[in-house]
């Protein structure tokens, strides 16, 4: 459902609601009424199939998530712009899952769009510096690590920053040299 409705429908409820309440002494009718007008604009602020998909997303129901996910047909009608970054950090991690070089363009756009929440920022960042990594592009792996690690002021991801700088010093020893008859060898 598009925002603009949801907000003319939580008008409609809340005027109906104080006409209940003015015109007519059904206070609790009017106070239910109330309640639900807040409900509804709360899910425009909040969207119910964003909070769904986190939601399977903690539950590790990857397939339920991505097709809640993608039954938002066109996230700019049916969001708030707040929450254009999200949308777009939820479909790089479940992307992230299947292909990760696919779910570069999506942690990007997540961060140009912008996130809010400091964990959020460095998830993204750490997710990128991973998918850098997948390209042997150490240098902007580790801009992206650093960037990850400022903004992890609570150090929740302190565990995974950590685990992925050290994967980045086994990519200095392993170096790929092209051997005899098309074969690999590491050195």
């Amino acid at each position: 459902m598009p925002n603009f409705i949801r907000i003319i429908v939580a008008a409609v409820i809340l005027g109906a609601a104080i006409a209940l309440i003015i015109f007519s002494s059904f206070w609790g009718w009017g106070i239910l009424l109330i309640f639900m007008a807040l409900l509804v604009f709360i899910t425009y602020i909040f969207n119910e199939r964003m909070l769904l998909a986190q939601w399977y997303l903690r539950k590790e129901k990857m397939d339920k998530a991505e097709a809640t996910l993608y039954g938002i047909k066109d996230y700019h009608k049916e969001l708030y712009k707040g929450q254009y970054g999200y949308y777009q950090l939820l479909i790089g991690l479940i992307e992230s899952r299947k292909s990760p070089m696919k779910s570069e363009k999506y942690f990007k756009k997540a961060l140009s769009y912008g996130l809010t929440m400091d964990h959020n920022i460095a998830l993204a960042n750490l997710s990128l510096a991973g998918v850098e990594m997948g390209k042997r592009n150490k240098r902007e792996a580790q801009r992206l690590l650093k960037e990850a690690e400022k903004a992890d002021k609570n150090k929740l991801m302190a565990e995974q920053i950590k685990m992925m700088k050290g994967q980045m010093n086994l990519l200095d020893k392993t170096q790929q040299v092209r051997g005899g008859k098309g074969t690999y060898r590491q050195y």
